[in-house]
């Protein structure tokens, strides 16, 4: 592939700032030997990324899960890791490895390999093809599924210890990677992966873990550090004459609908009861109860990141005209950080084809998810989803779990969060500190007991379309506010020596 990365960090302020001096530097020059090595194995590195976004180990459908486990081993151990194992669970398998570069430090790293699904008729360019395509105020992008979630940003990680290897250079610190095929499902079963003896134990020599990540934002390059994300609740709410006696066994002509009742009518009245009049507050009982109000330092938090960021911009990038409320920009933010949701992901019952067809459906499934703020809990917040609909006579509604966890916060002080900023300062990307990702993470198994370790997202770089079509990851950038591939590899190299030098 043909490639004009403009001395290396193509569309990157960054290429002369990771010259700067900063918290730590490589010894002897070393970073610039990793910068003309990124350089030298670019084509390599999205050769690779490609390879991967062809095999889609998806968890939702069972594709190609022990085959999605044995490739991210490989590709663990031919970036250096010594050692990588797939580690079995009761669902899809992991993988643990572990590399010893003789370091004080040691360095987690959380990945995973499964992705969404995906219907190529809604994509403009095949999901599993990798296609590089002009994107009209960015650059060069790679289209594909997993392209930005998350295996775009996890391949520019090995990408940089690939460099390491290219350049002779050894890692400044040692490094756990402990790697998961469920995320998209809620991650039922990591927690059997990280409290095996082996895991836990390498796991509790870390300083940190980070999942890597490319979010820049697309107009500034303006990068926010989060310190910490919700939780998730997945499962389906099904209404049908299995627990019910009443409504059809099996699709009936719609006529009987004078005397017969309808499951999804059932379903649609206590999804109902789910939230309040606007759909946009959850009703929930009790699901307020253990919510943690905003802290005063996170409200400045937001303050500053209201002053900084653009209503109008992000409004743009999200492809919606309005926010809830109306509300301050301000305020909007806050209740982007503080509120939990409820969310309907998809509804299905009966038939969804052309033209009509007359029936009275004897099932109805909505799929929901919900997320969550500190100090909820997955737990309690199942149970509180089923005694909600039992109060209120919603018994025969059945609730299938599919999986989920708790929120996730680090320490804004903590040497891994001092790290993120050290390295943002010294490739001259501004930053903003917001106190938690909307989106989630199974983060909490490394922040909470027995792991209890700071954590969270970092990556420079950009890319977009997560679960959606045309999902793209940014290539090589026209904008010099952002990074393009090579740029943010470097910048994950850069990363590794600030988490060795700040204690």
């Amino acid at each position: 592939m043909e490639t004009d990365r403009r001395g290396l960090l193509g569309g990157a302020v960054a290429g002369a700032a990771l010259l700067a001096p900063g918290a730590a530097t490589a010894q002897g020059g070393d970073m610039d030997k990793i910068r003309r090595a990124v350089s030298a194995g670019h084509d390599e590195a999205i050769a690779r990324l490609r390879q991967w976004i062809a095999l889609p180990s998806i968890a939702a459908e069972n594709r190609d899960m022990d085959k999605g486990a044995a490739m991210m081993a490989q590709m663990a151990r031919d970036a250096g890791f010594q050692q990588a194992t797939i580690v079995p669970t009761d669902g899809a398998p992991g993988v643990f490895a572990t590399m010893d570069n003789g370091a004080a430090k040691t360095l987690g790293l959380y990945f995973m390999y499964d992705v969404k699904q995906f219907d190529p008729a809604e994509w403009t360019s095949p999901p599993l093809e990798g296609r590089i395509v002009d994107k009209p105020g960015l650059g060069k992008v790679l289209v594909g599924r997993g392209a930005v979630n998350q295996k775009g940003p996890e391949s520019a990680m090995l990408a940089a210890l690939h460099a390491f290897k290219r350049a002779g250079v050894k890692p400044p610190v040692n490094l756990v990677l402990v790697a998961e095929g469920e995320e998209e499902i809620g991650s039922p079963h990591f927690k059997q992966i990280v409290e095996r003896p082996e895991v836990l134990a390498a796991l509790k020599k870390c300083s940190g873990v980070i999942i890597p990540a490319m979010w820049q934002d697309p107009t500034t390059g303006d990068f926010t550090i989060n310190l910490g994300a919700k939780g998730i609740v997945e499962l389906e709410l099904i209404a049908s004459a299995d627990n019910w006696d009443r409504g059809p066994t099996r699709d009936i002509h719609s006529s009987q609908k004078a005397i017969i009742d309808a499951p999804a009518w059932r379903l649609v009245k206590a999804l109902d009861t789910l939230v309040s009049e606007d759909g946009n507050t959850p009703t929930i009982d009790g699901w307020f109860d253990k919510v943690r109000p905003l802290t005063a330092r996170e409200k400045a938090l937001i303050a500053e990141s209201a002053r900084v960021r653009d209503s109008a911009d992000a409004l743009r990038q999200a492809g919606v005209k309005k926010w809830i409320g109306e509300e301050s920009w301000q305020a909007t933010l806050e209740r982007l950080a503080a509120m939990p949701t409820v969310n309907i992901e998809g509804l299905v019952a009966g038939y969804t084809g052309p033209g009509g067809k007359t029936i009275l459906p004897a099932k109805a499934t909505a799929k929901l998810d919900f997320r969550l703020v500190p100090n909820q809990t997955y737990a309690d917040c199942v149970a509180k989803v089923r005694a909600h609909l039992d109060k209120r006579g919603f018994q025969e509604i059945a609730v299938k779990v599919g999986g989920g966890y708790d929120p996730t916060e680090t320490a804004e002080d903590s040497a891994l969060i001092r790290a993120e900023r050290a390295t943002c300062e010294r490739a001259g990307v501004k930053t903003t500190v917001y106190p938690r990702l909307a989106g989630s993470w199974p983060g909490y198994i490394f922040t909470g007991a027995p792991v209890s370790l700071p954590a969270g997202q970092f990556g420079l770089g950009h890319g977009n379309g997560a679960h959606a079509p045309d999902e793209y990851l940014l290539i090589e950038s026209t904008n010099p506010k952002v990074m393009g591939y090579d740029a943010a590899t470097a910048v994950f190299a850069d990363f590794l020596y600030q988490v060795a030098a700040i204690a």
